[in-house]
């Protein structure tokens, strides 16, 4: 998390996609999907998201009528679940850093475009719910404004005649493979934020891969740098930047390597992971379970975090968590796995344990070796040690959370 960033190529302006890019469009699809698919006696399979990811309605309504075999046409299924979707918009929510990056660029003057496959009326209703948008976008494109969708690059072309702008001077942000090869087409800039789990090594024709919005460093484009400390969002897009202007230096240097998030919880009886915490890595880390918690692990993206920990026996403790696959042991599903830093001289098992969230430090990433991997997480655990010691993440640690019964 340098503040030091190499210079990848100048560009003027931004243009956006919308779902799974600056809209959480997965989970109310999976939702929606869910809960259709028993009308018929099929289970909604994740694992297809793939062929949904990135397409226009039609495209995305013919892959899920061939996958399940549903005795239905296309149209017939979009006309089923298009009021069904409609009710949805109103309670879809902005990825993490969605409104971090809106209002930055627009406080900066950046030019913005917004380019999805979804039609006009379609974007239009679902940003109207996320204040201030609309007014961000200089140009709004929908698949119905042109002869081809993506993955053609005539949407991000016909985006860059209205912005004004030279092809070259754009850069685009994507969630798909279809978007990126759209954008690549286009002859512009690429960067991927792939919306789907493990996905990110096939996105080898983007000029960069971050893991979300979060890690998303503009002035590697030529772009003004992130330098708010303020909550300028909603709580479900709470994340801030850490560059701080004219506080202690001391202060400074203890921020640096973290970003401040308004605090989310979770909690539940502590269970057994998967025995490699304190036999392989030697870390003893007290382990959650995801059940009834699935809602919430799609709001946040994988990575490394901090906060407090709160066992009602023992007290409240610092405590670093990393929640994602962990690609080095390559896990089937997203867990928690929060180290509580303190040395506990037994086990605590069933015991309830509740976490504040309080700071973010760095995207999930896979590792060369077990070495080099413990060495990070010693790493992550020393910044989040001193991190906590500041006030503005010390207040946490008196939380209601901890005393509520």
């Amino acid at each position: 998390m340098s503040m030091t960033s190499t210079l990848r190529k100048l560009a003027s302006c931004i243009i956006l996609d919308l779902d799974g890019t600056l809209l959480n469009t997965d989970a109310i699809v999976h939702d929606v999907l869910k809960a259709y698919l028993v009308k018929y006696g099929k289970q909604w399979d994740g694992r297809r998201s793939d062929r949904v990811v990135g397409k226009t309605p039609y495209e995305a309504a013919t892959a899920i009528v061939e996958d399940y075999e549903l005795p239905i046409t296309t149209n017939e299924l979009l006309s089923e679940l298009s009021p069904i979707f409609s009710e949805k918009w109103c309670s879809i929510k902005a990825q993490p850093g969605a409104n971090r990056l809106i209002n930055h660029l627009r406080s900066h003057g950046v030019l913005m475009g917004l380019a999805s496959n979804s039609s006009k009326e379609n974007i239009e209703t679902k940003i109207s719910y996320h204040h201030g948008w609309k007014e961000s976008f200089s140009v709004i494109l929908g698949g119905d404004v042109v002869t081809s969708a993506k993955p053609s690059p005539e949407i991000y072309l016909e985006a860059a005649k209205r912005l004004e702008v030279e092809v070259a001077s754009c850069l685009v942000i994507e969630d798909s493979l279809t978007g990126v090869a759209a954008g690549k087409a286009a002859g512009m800039e690429v960067v991927a934020v792939p919306s789907l789990p493990k996905q990110s090594h096939n996105f080898t024709l983007a000029d960069e891969v971050i893991n979300s919005l979060l890690d998303l460093r503009p002035e590697k484009w030529g772009l003004p740098a992130f330098e708010d400390c303020e909550l300028l969002f909603p709580v479900f897009d709470c994340f801030v930047a850490c560059y701080i202007l004219h506080i202690d230096l001391a202060i400074a240097a203890g921020m640096e390597g973290t970003l401040p998030i308004e605090p989310w919880y979770i909690g539940g009886p502590v269970i057994k992971g998967y025995g490699r915490g304190s036999k392989v890595l030697g870390i003893p880390t007290a382990n959650l379970s995801t059940e009834g918690y699935s809602d919430l692990l799609l709001e946040h993206p994988s990575g490394v975090y901090f906060g407090w920990a709160g066992l009602a026996t023992r007290g409240v403790y610092k405590m670093v968590m990393s929640i994602g696959w962990n690609p080095y042991f390559n896990n089937t599903e997203k867990t928690i796995e929060p180290w509580l830093l303190h040395d506990f001289k037994e086990d605590f098992y069933c015991e309830d344990l509740r976490l504040a969230i309080v700071g973010y430090i760095r995207p999930e990433t896979n590792f060369s070796s077990l070495e080099s991997l413990v060495a990070k997480i010693h790493e992550d655990g020393e910044i989040a040690e001193k991190a906590l010691q500041l006030p503005q993440y010390s207040k946490y640690r008196d939380d209601p959370y901890f005393k509520s019964s």
